[in-house]
């Protein structure tokens, strides 16, 4: 049965994973915004099924042109395109980040929230894994990708073949700011949360 209240969360939360896209910031000429913080905050919010539906709202956001994809991108062609990877695994992520949520938070003591950050980065795997996939993918077809990969690879100084300069510019220098930055701020502001919403008398 539709919970109407946890299905108004997830539309907001979509909107918020739209935002949060949009907060951009850059090392040299590498893009880093706070979307991931939208994405496994769904999840710990919302848990594993309302989460996994607020990002395949988000999806559909961006699919019928409305500009909630990084940089203010909107349309099929955003999901069809080099960062897509990322993109489509954004519900399963949100599911993974809801399933911990579940499984291990009862009383927001520190041991929870940092089996909660655990997860979080668990959670992201598959956000890497695709995400790399498409876009190196896009990357041997496309010169100006594949040379922003390698430049963004020796920036952080590596030199590496083709193969590993995508991995490396498509997901290891993202790490430490997700990790670090979007999932620690996703687990405090989720505990801060719930500890309003139970203030209230309202049980997620």
């Amino acid at each position: 049965m539709v919970n109407n209240f946890k299905m108004v969360l997830a539309c907001s939360m979509a909107v918020i994973t739209a935002i949060t896209a949009q907060i951009r910031f850059n090392i040299a000429f590498i893009p880093y915004t706070m979307q991931n913080f939208g994405v496994v905050f769904s999840g710990l919010l919302l848990g594993p099924i309302y989460g996994l539906i607020s990002q395949l709202i988000y999806i559909g956001m961006i699919a019928i042109g409305i500009p909630a994809a990084s940089g203010f991108g909107g349309g099929i062609a955003v999901l069809v395109g080099p960062t897509a990877g990322y993109i489509w695994s954004f519900p399963l992520t949100a599911f993974i980040a809801g399933l911990f949520r579940k499984m291990f938070w009862r009383n927001g003591s520190l041991k929870e929230k940092v089996v909660l950050w655990v997860g979080c980065c668990i959670a992201a795997i598959p956000v890497y894994l695709l995400g790399f996939v498409v876009f190196y993918y896009y990357a041997t077809i496309n010169a100006k990708l594949m040379s922003w990969s390698v430049k963004a690879s020796q920036y952080f100084g590596f030199n590496l073949n083709p193969f590993w300069s995508v991995f490396v510019a498509s997901v290891i220098i993202f790490i430490p700011q997700d990790f670090f930055v979007d999932h620690l701020i996703a687990v405090s502001v989720y505990a801060y949360v719930v500890d309003l919403l139970k203030q209230k008398g309202i049980e997620m």
